[in-house]
C-alpha cells in the first residue's frame, strides 16, 4: 500500500517534467535550431540579439506550443469521458458526430461560397479565418444540441451512440456532394483544413484558445464521481442514487464542447482523444476518474506536443499535416487495445 501511494505521489511530477521538456523542445527545435538559453530569454521577455530567432519563436513556435497544449488536454479529457460513458475502449471525441458537424459547417463556408458568391474565403485573410471558425463552431454546437435533445428524450446510451454515428455518416454524405460540385481551389482549401494543424492562431488567439479549453476540462473534474459510478453500469449507478439521464447530459455537454472548440480552431484532430485515455489508465493504474482526468490532461498535452515536434522534425523545410503524425502514434495504441481484448476473450 505504501509503495502504491509513493508511486502515485511521484507520478504527476514526473509527467509534468516530461510535459515541460516536450514544450521546451517544441520551442527550440525545428528547421532552425534555437539555443535553449536564447529560448528562455525570449520567453521571459528579455528579447534576443538574433531578431530572426525571436520572430520564429514568438510568431510561430510559441503559438503552436500553446495550441498543442490546449488541444491535447481537451481531446484527452473528451476521449476519456466518451469511453467511460459508452464503456467502449474504442470510443473517441468524434464518436457523436460533433466533429462531422463541425466539418459540415466549414464545408458550407469553404465549398458553397465559391459556387454561390464566386470567391474563396481563403483569400480574405483574417475575416476568412474567422468565418471558418464560426462556421465550425456553429456546425459542432448544432449537432451537440441535437445529441443533447436526443439524449434527454431517449433513455438508452447505446441509442445515443448509434444516432451520433448516423449523424456523422449523414454529414459526410452531404460533404461528398458539396465537394463534387465545388471548384478545385475550394476543395483543396477544405482538404488542407481537414488535415489538422496547430499553427493557425496568433499568440493572442492561442492564449485565448488555451483559456477556453481549460474551463470545460476543470468542469470534467467535477464529474469524476458520476463517472466512477457510471463505469460500474447504469443500473448499479442508479441504485446508488445517481441520476443517469442528468449525468449523461452533463458528460456529453462537456466532451462535446471540448471537441467543438478543438475542431473549430485546429481542424478534426484524430487519434489523440482515442489513444490518450488508454495511456492515462496504463500510467494511473486506477479506476478513480479524478486521477484519470488529471493524467488525461497531462498525457494529452504531452502527446500533442510530441506529434507537433515530429511534424516539423529538425532539418525539414516543410511541416507535415498533424493528422498524419497522430495516426502513427495513436493507431498502435488502438491496435494494442483490440489485441488485448482479443486475448482476454480466449
Amino acid at each position: 500500500m505504501h509503495s502504491f501511494l509513493l508511486k502515485k505521489s511521484i507520478l504527476i511530477p514526473v509527467s509534468l517534467f516530461v510535459l515541460l521538456l516536450l514544450a521546451a523542445l517544441n520551442l527550440a527545435l525545428g528547421s532552425v535550431k534555437i539555443p535553449m538559453d536564447e529560448v528562455v530569454q525570449i520567453v521571459l521577455g528579455n528579447g534576443s540579439s538574433n531578431i530572426i530567432w525571436e520572430n520564429i519563436l514568438l510568431r510561430t513556435r510559441l503559438p503552436q506550443t500553446i495550441v498543442a497544449l490546449g488541444a491535447g488536454m481537451a481531446l484527452g479529457v473528451a476521449g476519456l469521458l466518451m469511453q467511460t460513458l459508452f464503456r467502449n475502449p474504442l470510443a473517441g471525441p468524434s464518436v457523436l458526430g460533433i466533429s462531422s458537424g463541425s466539418s459540415l459547417g466549414v464545408g458550407f463556408v469553404l465549398l458553397v461560397a465559391g459556387q454561390v458568391w464566386g470567391f474563396s474565403f481563403s483569400r480574405i485573410g483574417i475575416w476568412g479565418d474567422l468565418a471558418v471558425i464560426m462556421a465550425s463552431l456553429g456546425g459542432a454546437f448544432a449537432v451537440l444540441a441535437l445529441i443533447l435533445f436526443i439524449s434527454h428524450k431517449i433513455g438508452g446510451t447505446l441509442s445515443v451512440l448509434i444516432i451520433g454515428v448516423m449523424i456523422g455518416y449523414l454529414s459526410n454524405s452531404i460533404l461528398s456532394v458539396l465537394k463534387f460540385y465545388s471548384m478545385e481551389e475550394d476543395v483543396h482549401n477544405y482538404v488542407i483544413w481537414g488535415l489538422g494543424s496547430f499553427s493557425r492562431l496568433s499568440v493572442e488567439r492561442a492564449y485565448l484558445f488555451a483559456a477556453i479549453t481549460i474551463i470545460p476540462s476543470i468542469f470534467a473534474l467535477l464529474l469524476s464521481k458520476s463517472l466512477n459510478l457510471m463505469a460500474l453500469g447504469d443500473r448499479y449507478a442508479s441504485n446508488l442514487g445517481l441520476k443517469i439521464k442528468r449525468a449523461r447530459l452533463l458528460i456529453i455537454l462537456c466532451a462535446g464542447t471540448l471537441t467543438a472548440i478543438v475542431t473549430a480552431f485546429c481542424g478534426p484532430i484524430i487519434f489523440i482523444g482515442m489513444a490518450v485515455p488508454h495511456l492515462a489508465k496504463l500510467v494511473s493504474r486506477t479506476s478513480n476518474h479524478l486521477y484519470l482526468i488529471c493524467n488525461a490532461c497531462i498525457l494529452g498535452a504531452a502527446t500533442a506536443l510530441l506529434c507537433n515536434l515530429l511534424a516539423r522534425l529538425p532539418g525539414m523545410e516543410s511541416e507535415l499535416p498533424i493528422n498524419s503524425v497522430t495516426a502513427f502514434i495513436g493507431a498502435p495504441v488502438v491496435i494494442s487495445v483490440i489485441w488485448k481484448k482479443r486475448k482476454e476473450n480466449f
